[in-house]
Formats: structure tokens, C-alpha cells, sequence
């Protein structure tokens, strides 16, 4: 059976209509499809090789099919017999034509066969169907960020597709709450995570694991935070487990926790609800770090923090029956802490930190007796007052160590001279074996690095500037920790700050001082650069 496509088809428009209202994307390209289509099947009829174009007027429906030939300035330039002609042959069938023109040959109506009509509905549907993704793509590009509704269309491996009334959406099983189960025609809050140009054509992605999902749950059912008098500054999520959302109200009157929690708990369990059953914290954010972080922790008691500003880092001292609760199931309290903070959380129970504290003291005191020849009594005093080094009592004000209880201006005098002699000897031994393991003068330039420091990586076999451009920041320190045998180094890389501290191995290199050394190391490749550069323009 064949249907025919004739020179007048006013249908084709109504039909053109009917398929713009259903899919809501313009009227024109629904046209254009068609045309595709018919053009289509004009080449399958008279030749691929032929340029053939079809036209529907958009007020009469009717169908024009024809052949266009380029008109080129002579033989030379005809590069395709069939779509070109030189312009004295083509102004022979047209006076009139000039170079980059199209002679027009009308060509029949088609007989569409059952084939060739299945082939320009596919054509057509395609067509139609990249407009539609078109529509939606730039209907939704701009509404990343929002939480949006709709049923579930179809579940793929895990990956459910979400119809949202007007557009399809991809929930990818890694972006939903573990375990959590859709059925086909299941309703479905997300939040939309990103709009992008995929291969297979436009894509909107949701999220129901996204951290500011939470968010605009906590927005949608407090109107305090949907006004702007309380403000979400971090949210760590892990999905259908635990989350710790830290808020600040900017109103002294109102009490962001507890507006947020809700009469008996009633907004806090809407957002739980949502989630699966997710356990939220709701935390005061302060400005103060360690403030921040000691609220994180909860419900864990802190007994004490340290902060480390360089290393963005804090040690956190709780009582030993909080240890467990502060670091949570798996680490899952501290690590959210963590993630909400944005600082490396280190915990330790009073009993470890006791235990640190003494062995740090017994080290430095020994340091100062071996070094000042003094008594265990005058170290303790030293150490007790913080002084943690020779050098710091070597370069202390003599008033500040006179000041001390037991202590008078003669006392210290002696331990200054003490302490500079200690050095003194101490360079000149390091000095002498930095130029016995062949570490080189240039090197021994370099600003950062003391004797000690260049023996110490000496004993790595870095001896020239080359050497040393080529460690990293990390090796480096590491090399130069005290009293380190050279061998260690490997395992040394593998442990972090915390763990150094916790081996009493503080590393007399912060991280940036040690990238500074590095850089002032390689200054001479770039030196070595530009004049070769010169060399070459001379």
C-alpha cells in the first residue's frame, strides 16, 4: 500500500501543529523535519549524488522538490560534475545567472513506498525528538540549583529516569541514598545537579546525595532560612546515614538551632523524612574555629583542642568514655566534623595526651642537660617555662631568663653562653661533615638551610643544586628531622603530620618553608632558560 504526497497538503500543517503543541518546540522545525525527510527520499529516488531539496510553504502546506546546480567560474573550478556547472554552460540555460548561484531544476512529486514513508518518519521523529531535547536544555540550563518533582518513568541498572512533566531526568544510582528503592510511577523530590550537552543530546542530572539538596529541604520547610535570617554555612552529608548541617542566624532574637529543629522536631523530621531516615546534627556555626569545631564534634564532650593554623590541622583532647562517641561508628563522626569544618581533625583521649605531654617533657629535658651540661632540675625549669630548643635559650633576652623562679642574671648569663657555645660547636661539627659527604657551597647558599640541615640531606646523597631542585617539599622535610637514620626515609613519607607528632618528630621545616628552599633550588634552571634564549637571539 502507497500514500502519496501531492503538490498541495494543508493537513501537513495542522499535522506540523498538532506535533509543536504536543512536544512544545516551535512550529518551524517540525516543518523542517519534514522537509529532511522528503529530501530524503527525493535522493533515495534520483541519487545520493544530487543535491535535492525539498520546501513546505508554511501558509499553503504545499511541497516543492528540486534540484540545485552551484554555478562555478569555469571548468577548472568544477570539483563535482553532478553539483556544479562552469558559468558559460550554465548561462546558456539561464542569461542571467552569475558565479555562486543555483540553477533549479523542478523535480516531480514522490510516491512514497511503505519503506521509503517508514525511512521519513524516522527521519521525522528524530528530528522532532532533538528539538524537543534542544527546548529542554535551554528551558533547564539555568535552573541548576533548584529541587524539583516528578515521577518515575523507568528504573535502568539502578539508574532512574525521572519525567518532570516537560523534560526527562537522569538519577544515576551513585547520586541516590543507598538503599533507597524506586518503582515505576513513584513520586520524586531531587535536586537538579547539572545541565549538559551529551553525545546522545542534552541531559538534566539529579541528585538526591548532594550535600545542598539538604539545603533546600532545610529552606523549603523553614521559612527562616528561605527569608535569609538564617544562613546555612556548611552541610556534610553521608547519604541515608548521618549529616551535620552547621547554621548562623542573622538575628540576635532568634535561635537558629532551635528554629530549625521545629516545634517537638517537626521541621527537622519533615527533611529526615525525605532522606530516608538520614540522623541530623544541627550545629551552631561560630567563627572561631576551635568553637566550630568543638560543636561539630557533639554529641562528643571536648576537654581541650590545639590549633595548627599553617597545617590547618587540630588536635582534640576528650575524656577517655568520649573517645568512641567523638570519633562515631567507622570514624563517621569525625570525619563529618571534618568535612563541615574544613580542618584535619586528630583525636586523642586525655590518657594519650598525658602520656605525649610526659614524653615530650623527659626529651627536651634531656636535650637541655646533654647540651648546657646543667641538672635535671635547671631543665625542667627551661622546659616547664617553654623553651623547646638550644636556640631559644641562646637568643632569649637575658631579662626573660632571669626572670624566671630560681633563676638570677648570672644563672642566665651562663646558660646563654652555654647555649651559643653548644651551637657554635655544633655548626662547625655539621659544617665540616657537610663538606666531607661533597654537599657544595651553592647548596650551602641557599637561604632556609642550617649546617645541620645540609649534613642531614647530605647523608641522602643530595650535594648539588640539581639534587636538591629535584626533592619535594615533604622529602625534604623529612630529611631533615632530628636524629633520623638516612633509611627511614621511605616509611617516614608514608606518614603524615599527626604521625610524626605522634613519634615526637616535628619536622624543623614548615611545608611552605620548605617549597620556598626547593624554588630558590631551581631558580638557576630558569637563569640557565633565559640565557640560552639570549644566546640564541645574539
Amino acid at each position: 500500500m502507497e500514500s502519496t504526497i501531492e503538490h498541495g497538503r494543508p493537513e501537513l500543517l495542522q499535522v506540523a501543529d498538532a506535533v509543536a503543541r504536543e512536544k512544545g518546540i516551535d512550529r518551524d522545525e517540525v516543518l523542517e523535519a519534514m522537509e529532511q525527510a522528503i529530501q530524503k527520499a527525493g535522493r533515495n529516488k534520483y541519487g545520493h549524488e544530487h543535491d535535492i531539496r525539498a520546501h513546505i510553504d508554511r501558509r499553503t502546506g504545499e511541497i516543492r522538490l528540486a534540484r540545485f546546480i552551484e554555478v562555478v567560474a569555469s571548468d577548472d573550478e568544477v570539483e563535482n560534475e553532478i553539483t556544479q556547472m562552469p558559468l558559460t554552460q550554465a548561462q546558456a540555460r539561464q542569461p542571467d545567472i552569475e558565479v555562486g548561484g543555483f540553477l533549479v531544476d523542478p523535480l516531480p512529486p514522490i510516491d512514497f513506498g511503505r519503506i521509503a514513508a517508514q525511512t521519513a518518519k524516522q527521519v521525522i521523529v528524530q528530528k522532532v525528538r532533538d528539538a524537543e531535547r534542544r527546548r529542554q536544555y535551554e528551558e533547564y540550563k539555568d535552573r541548576v540549583g533548584e529541587v524539583v518533582n516528578g515521577l518515575v518513568k523507568r528504573v535502568e541498572f539502578g539508574n532512574v529516569v525521572v519525567d518532570l512533566g516537560r523534560a526527562e531526568a537522569l538519577l544515576r544510582r551513585d547520586e541516590g541514598i543507598p538503599r533507597e528503592h524506586f518503582n515505576t510511577g513513584d513520586r520524586v523530590r531531587a535536586y537538579i545537579m547539572d545541565v549538559r550537552e551529551e553525545p546522545r543530546g542534552p541531559q538534566i542530572f539529579l541528585s538526591r546525595a548532594h550535600p545542598v539538596f539538604m539545603t533546600r529541604l532545610f529552606a523549603q520547610e523553614v521559612p527562616e532560612i528561605y527569608d535569609g535570617i538564617i544562613e546555612v554555612k556548611a552541610v556534610a552529608r553521608d547519604p541515608g546515614s548521618r549529616a551535620k548541617i552547621a547554621v548562623q542566624s542573622n538575628d540576635s532574637g532568634i535561635d537558629p538551632v532551635g528554629a530549625c529543629v521545629g516545634m517537638r522536631g517537626s521541621r527537622v523530621q519533615a527533611v529526615v523524612g525525605e532522606l530516608q531516615g538520614e540522623k541530623i546534627d544541627i550545629i551552631q556555626w561560630s567563627s572561631d574555629p576551635a568553637t566550630f569545631i568543638v560543636n561539630a564534634l557533639a554529641p562528643a564532650e571536648v576537654a581541650k583542642v590545639v590549633l595548627d593554623e599553617e597545617a590547618n590541622r587540630i588536635e582534640v583532647v576528650v575524656p577517655d568514655d568520649q573517645l568512641s562517641l567523638a570519633i562515631g561508628r567507622r570514624g563517621q563522626n569525625v570525619r563529618l566534623a571534618s568535612q563541615l569544618t574544613g580542618w584535619e581533625i586528630d583525636i586523642l583521649t586525655e590518657e594519650e595526651e598525658s602520656q605525649r605531654r610526659q614524653e615530650e617533657f623527659r626529651t627536651r629535658s634531656q636535650l637541655f642537660i646533654d647540651a648546657l651540661d646543667v641538672d635535671d632540675v635547671i631543665a625542667h625549669l627551661l622546659v616547664t617555662e617553654g623553651f623547646t630548643s638550644v636556640d631559644d635559650v641562646a637568643f632569649v633576652p637575658v631579662e626573660e631568663l632571669a626572670g624566671i623562679e630560681g633563676f638570677d642574671e648570672d644563672i642566665a648569663d651562663e646558660l646563654r653562653s652555654r647555649a651559643a657555645e653548644y651551637i657554635t660547636r655544633m655548626e662547625e661539627e655539621a659544617t665540616s661533615r657537610r663538606r666531607e659527604l661533597g654537599v657544595t657551597d651553592e647548596v650551602a647558599a641557599v637561604d632556609g638551610l642550617t649546617a645541620p640541615m645540609l649534613a642531614q640531606i647530605g647523608e641522602y646523597g643530595v650535594k648539588t643544586l640539581d639534587d636538591l631542585a629535584d626533592l619535594s617539599g615533604d622529602e625534604l622535610r623529612y630529611m631533615v628531622l632530628p636524629d633520623t637514620p638516612a633509611e627511614s626515609l621511605e616509611s617516614l613519607l608514608e606518614l603524615d603530620d599527626a604521625a610524626l607528632r605522634s613519634l615526637l618528630l616535628p619536622s624543623p621545616l614548615s611545608a611552605g618553608e620548605a617549597d620556598a628552599v626547593i624554588m630558590a633550588a631551581r631558580a638557576h634552571w630558569f637563569e640557565d632558560e633565559d640565557g640560552g634564549g639570549d644566546a640564541a637571539e645574539d
